[in-house]
């Protein structure tokens, strides 16, 4: 794929989501017709799902949780973990984070983080490294809707702990996915997410931003 803006730019829109006006995101509704359009472009199969062409309501959350209360990232360095469209890194690097790394194994993702953060003027730099057990000094580390499979939680949550431990802030958006581990959780807020049936069972969905206890 020689020119992975150009792709998203040509097979998604920009458009903002209820919960988070602020923020302008290449999205589209039809994931899985993306991802076979991928798959067809010239020397481009594709292992990943785009995840990243949807505002995901755990990422929204904490997006619009950190916009209303930028003390929580104001001169910080910040980790938005599992990126996906970046919405809670570019949330981050508007509301004062002294740097913003975000991190999606998807490079395609990098790419889509890449051109949202510019098109909402925001610095962010993106990755595709896997930084879990990465003993980078974060001091709030990011994250939306990633507890959804019992062998990443466990890592996951092993490495977030840790990070807890000595002192990061763990903030974490979920819309009630199957293996979070809220009896570790401090809810902080809760919202009603408007979502999509192609992604969600219901036409929105209730949606916390907790903190992982240290």
């Amino acid at each position: 794929m020689t020119d992975p803006s150009g792709v998203i730019r040509t097979h998604t829109r920009a458009a903002t989501t209820p919960l988070v006006p602020e923020i302008v995101l290449q999205t589209t509704g039809a994931i899985a017709s993306l991802q076979r359009t991928l798959q067809m472009l010239p020397g481009a199969p594709h292992a990943f799902m785009p995840y990243w062409a949807y505002a995901w309501p755990g990422g929204q959350a904490v997006a619009r949780y950190v916009l209303d209360h930028p003390d929580l990232v104001a001169g910080k360095s910040v980790l938005d973990f599992g990126a996906g469209s970046g919405i809670i890194a570019i949330a981050a690097a508007r509301a004062g984070a002294r740097s913003v790394l975000a991190a999606d194994i998807d490079p395609l993702a990098v790419a889509a983080i890449t051109l949202n953060a510019a098109a909402n003027g925001a610095t962010v730099e993106a990755t595709s490294d896997d930084v879990i057990g990465q003993d980078n000094a974060w001091e709030t580390i990011l994250l939306g809707d990633m507890f959804y499979e019992p062998v990443l939680t466990e890592r996951l949550l092993a490495w977030l702990s840790g990070k807890a431990k000595h002192g990061a802030q763990i903030l974490v958006g979920d819309a009630g996915r199957n293996t979070f581990p809220q009896s570790r959780m401090d809810l902080l807020q809760r919202y009603a997410i408007t979502t999509n049936r192609a992604f969600e069972e219901a036409d929105y969905v209730m949606t916390g931003v907790y903190r992982l206890r240290s």
